[in-house]
């Protein structure tokens, strides 16, 4: 697909999308589908997010090399690899062990060393390594977690799916600027629902 006439402009995003193998990071039965701007099963009510998708969000990003970035939700490790071609650390967090342990593979096996791995909750961000210049969510959480707003750089930008499980959300981006938290609608969108650790 062309997704500069889908309006993504960046060159740094074109550039990431054209050089990662999707193909890495689907199901062996996918293998077929892998370019197709479709999302994918990828094993545990998980997806691959279509192409271009992941490119609008990582676009949204205004990535930096010198950026930080937190990806709430590794999944296959796709959009992890997008982030990591431009961004110069990337810490991703995954709720699902068998999905971060085949990501971390799979990321390391294509010779990423600017990745940081956690199995948690996401919800809470990642503490310790903030703040950070971008976060990225891919699951639909029913509100934006407060954790992650507070761990946003100042200019700081978060993107995220906010609304019900299993329903059309709303693509936001959150912009931190003198300390106020900005507003932007970018859309409706449809991911699966955000997993939590259960109390």
């Amino acid at each position: 697909m062309d997704m500069e006439e889908k309006g993504i402009k960046d060159p740094q995003v074109l550039t990431a999308m054209a050089k990662v193998p999707r193909h890495r990071f689907v199901l062996p039965d996918d293998l077929s589908y892998a370019y197709e701007d479709q999302p994918l099963p990828i094993g545990y009510g998980q997806t691959i997010s279509q192409p271009y998708i992941v490119a609008l969000m990582t676009q949204l990003l205004e990535l930096k090399d010198t950026d930080r970035v937190l990806e709430v939700g590794t999944g296959s490790g796709y959009q992890t690899a997008i982030l990591a071609e431009i961004a110069r650390k990337v810490y991703t967090i995954e709720i699902i062990p068998p999905l971060a342990h085949k990501a971390r593979q799979t990321l390391e096996s294509l010779g990423y060393t600017n990745i940081e791995f956690r199995i948690g909750d996401g919800y809470y961000g990642w503490e310790e390594a903030a703040p950070f210049e971008a976060i990225i969510v891919t699951a639909a959480h029913e509100e934006i977690p407060s954790p992650l707003q507070k761990q946003l750089a100042e200019g700081g930008r978060l993107v995220l799916p906010v609304g019900p499980a299993n329903a059309i959300q709303i693509l936001w981006r959150i912009l931190r600027r003198n300390g106020i938290y900005h507003k932007e609608n970018h859309g409706f969108v449809r991911f699966v629902p955000f997993v939590r650790k259960k109390s």
